[in-house]
């Protein structure tokens, strides 16, 4: 009963009317803010506003992580962590809290919506989730989250709204889903070390449902043309490293379909004046983990898997363990080597994470950790399966 529905529309594209802010817009707004220009929260990190001179410049590790999917089990159990009285979803995500936390950027991918303080909350096949999702994972050490997903429509843009204002409370940035035209011209721009990040999301569909009337800019849709303009219109407002979200892929399979594989090579080719115009790309989706791979020089996450999920059902009726493995990504960004050149991905890590559908509770299956082998034997074949040890990627802890 906890399998989503599979769409044939996978890959469809749709144009969504969206621009990104211009130069003078970004380049005014004061580092460190969400894409609501609202302080986001994360770690203590030193601003323009603050120091008298540009410091030197500092290299910053990015942590990434997979689908957040609270069915009516994770949601059960929120409300036992919480006592019985709201929600509590720290707890479940306890495991990775130290590993997440310790990164100068953690971003997560909220796959649902949420509802109002008193509910009512659903699970499989339409999700609203309790708002309190988002203090939950802003207590483990996220910094932003992408909210682009297949399910991003399914309470409408009340959901999107309910949603992104916990967001805000929480102090989280956010990126792939917007309240109002305005807020969906801004990009997320974060800092990190000395780098201003700027993450973009999107989606390959929002399960049918059709955007909401007037809003085509409410949930980003994945188009390879709009994913590049977006891009170098973030770099144009300041960002030193640019981040991509996408949410596709085929469900339940291992492999990078050929949609995934031939829009990584597009936008990883894509470039202004020599320089990649896209650093990183975190795909999530397909409830499985997938490979890692270095495509013309930037690395591809095809696939992080459910981070958090209920016990899954694939599409062949039985209780499938892939649907809770996930793997944690892990990159070390060094400053330029000169003025106009990239900032370049000098450590690539994968830490193999599995959330025990029994326990409620995340576990980081990193070097050295102990139990649940047959998930990081698999998580570790599958992530490395496209040759990425060759460019780099090691499992860490």
């Amino acid at each position: 009963m906890y399998q989503r529905a599979r769409f044939s529309r996978l890959g469809t594209t749709m144009a969504v009317a969206l621009v990104l802010t211009s130069a003078a817009t970004g380049c005014s707004r004061q580092q460190g803010t969400t894409n609501g220009g609202t302080p986001h929260g994360g770690k203590s990190r030193p601003t323009a506003a603050s120091s008298p001179a540009r410091p030197a410049p500092r290299g910053f590790t990015l942590v990434a992580t997979g689908d957040v999917l609270p069915h009516a089990s994770i949601i059960r159990q929120a409300r036992a962590d919480a006592g019985g009285d709201g929600y509590d979803f720290a707890p479940m995500l306890d495991g990775v809290k130290s590993l997440v936390s310790a990164a100068d950027l953690a971003i997560c991918h909220m796959e649902t919506v949420y509802g109002g303080e008193d509910g009512p909350y659903t699970g499989y096949p339409a999700f609203v989730s309790p708002p309190q999702v988002a203090a939950g994972l802003k207590a483990t050490g996220y910094d932003s989250c992408s909210t682009a997903s297949n399910h991003t429509l399914d309470d409408g843009a009340t959901g999107i709204r309910r949603t992104l204002d916990a967001f805000d409370r929480a102090g989280l940035a956010h990126a792939g889903s917007a309240r109002t035209a305005q807020e969906a011209e801004r990009p997320a721009l974060l800092h990190a070390g000395t780098a201003r990040v700027a993450q973009l999301a999107y989606t390959y569909d929002t399960n049918g449902y059709p955007l909401p009337d007037g809003q085509p800019w409410a949930v980003n849709l994945m188009d390879r043309d709009k994913i590049i303009a977006d891009a170098r219109a973030a770099r144009r407002a300041g960002a030193d490293v640019v981040v991509v979200s996408v949410h596709w892929g085929t469900e339940w399979q291992d492999e990078p379909d050929d949609t995934q594989l031939d829009l990584a090579r597009a936008l990883t080719a894509s470039n202004t004046a020599g320089r990649p115009d896209i650093d990183l790309i975190l795909g999530t989706h397909a409830h499985v983990p997938q490979a890692y791979e270095k495509v013309n020089g930037t690395y591809v996450v095809y696939g992080m898997g459910d981070q958090v999920a209920g016990r899954m059902v694939n599409y062949s009726g039985g209780f499938d363990d892939r649907g809770n493995m996930s793997s944690i990504g892990r990159f070390t960004f060094a400053p330029p080597a000169a003025p106009g050149k990239r900032w370049e991905v000098t450590k690539a890590e994968f830490v193999p994470q599995y959330f025990d559908p029994d326990a409620n509770r995340v576990f980081p299956l990193g070097a050295g950790a102990s139990g649940y082998d047959f998930a990081r034997e698999h998580i570790s074949e599958v992530v490395l399966s496209r040759g990425a040890a060759k460019a780099g990627l090691t499992q860490g802890r």
